[in-house]
C-alpha cells in the first residue's frame, strides 16, 4: 500500500453503491495512497429516482451520505459528502418530462435547499450546482443561472462552499459577481473539471499532467480531481480513483512538493475549512 507524507485529497469524485463499484473504488484510492474524498453525489436519475417534489431529493442524498460514512472507515483520512442538483436535470424536465424552464428551476432550486439542510446539521460538507455545458434555449439558459444563485445564495446562508458544474471555461467572472453580491468568498466557489487556471473561482483541476503542469507554474490554489464516475456501463468514462494519488506521486517526484500542499491541505483548508492534516491518521 502506497504511503505519503501528506494528505491526498480527490476534490470530485462520485460513488454508487447500488449499480458501480462504490467502496472498491474507495479501497483502490486507499491503497494507492489516498487519505481524503469529497463524494458528489450522482444525479439522481442515474440512481433511479424521478424527482417531482422536495421529498423525492432525499434518496439520492441520504444514499451518498451513507456511503461515505461507510468510505471513511476505510481511509487513513476520511471522506465528506458534497450534495446537490446536476444541472443537466433541467433538460431531464424540459425534453423528456414536458416541463418549463421556469418549473423546472424552481424544481431544482427546492432540490438545493433540501441539500442545504443536510449542510446546516453538519452532515454535509458543501454544495453542488451549475449550469449545462451544453447548447440549450435561452429560457433554459436563464433558468439554470437562476438555480445556480440560488445555490450562491445557499451557499452564503449556511456559509459553505459551492462545487460548479458548467461549460468549458477559463473565466466565471460573472459567476464571482453573483458569489460577490451574496457575501460569498470567491476561493468558494470551486469549478468542477477545470483547467489549470481559473478567473472567478478555485479551480479543481482534471488530473492530467498538462493541466496540472499549469496550476503548478502559476502558484495559486488548486484543488485535484478525478469526477470518478462509478458508472459499470462506462468503466472507462474520465479517471479512475487511482489517479490523483498516482499524480501526486509524480508531483513529488518532479519536486512539486509545495504544490502538492497547496492542493491538499492549504486549499482544502481556504475553500471548505476542512484540515486534511488534522484528519490523517496513519
Amino acid at each position: 500500500m502506497q504511503e505519503f507524507d501528506t494528505p491526498v485529497l480527490d476534490n470530485h469524485l462520485h460513488l454508487d453503491p447500488d449499480h458501480g463499484r462504490g467502496l472498491e473504488a474507495v479501497k483502490d484510492f486507499a491503497r494507492s495512497g489516498g487519505t481524503h474524498l469529497l463524494v458528489v453525489n450522482k444525479p439522481s436519475w442515474l440512481l433511479g429516482h424521478e424527482v417531482e417534489t422536495r421529498e423525492d431529493f432525499r434518496p439520492t442524498f441520504e444514499t451518498t451520505i451513507e456511503v461515505v460514512k461507510e468510505a471513511s472507515e476505510l481511509l487513513d483520512g476520511r471522506a465528506w459528502p458534497v450534495l446537490g442538483v446536476h444541472p443537466g436535470l433541467v433538460s431531464k424536465l424540459v425534453d423528456d418530462r414536458g416541463y418549463d424552464p421556469e418549473d423546472a428551476r424552481d424544481l431544482m432550486c427546492t432540490g438545493l435547499s433540501v441539500a442545504a439542510e443536510y449542510v446546516e446539521s453538519g452532515d454535509a460538507l458543501a454544495l453542488k450546482s451549475g449550469r449545462p455545458h451544453y447548447d440549450v434555449t435561452d429560457a433554459v439558459w436563464e433558468a439554470s443561472n437562476a438555480v445556480l444563485r440560488h445555490g450562491l445564495s445557499l451557499a452564503a446562508e449556511h456559509d459553505c462552499a459551492l462545487q460548479l458544474h458548467t461549460e468549458s471555461t477559463t473565466d466565471l467572472s460573472d459567476v464571482a459577481e453573483w458569489a460577490a453580491e451574496r457575501g460569498v468568498p470567491e476561493q468558494r466557489v470551486v469549478k468542477h473539471y477545470a483547467q489549470g487556471h481559473l478567473t472567478g473561482g478555485t479551480p479543481s483541476v482534471m488530473s492530467d499532467k498538462d493541466r496540472l503542469e499549469d496550476a503548478v507554474a502559476r502558484g495559486e490554489p488548486f484543488l485535484m480531481e478525478t469526477d470518478f464516475i462509478d458508472d459499470p456501463d462506462r468503466p472507462g468514462a474520465v479517471m479512475g480513483p487511482k489517479t490523483v494519488p498516482r499524480r501526486v506521486d509524480w508531483l513529488l517526484e518532479e519536486g512539486y512538493d509545495d504544490a502538492v500542499a497547496n492542493a491538499h491541505v492549504e486549499t482544502p483548508a481556504h475553500v471548505y475549512d476542512i484540515d486534511t492534516e488534522a484528519t490523517l491518521n496513519r
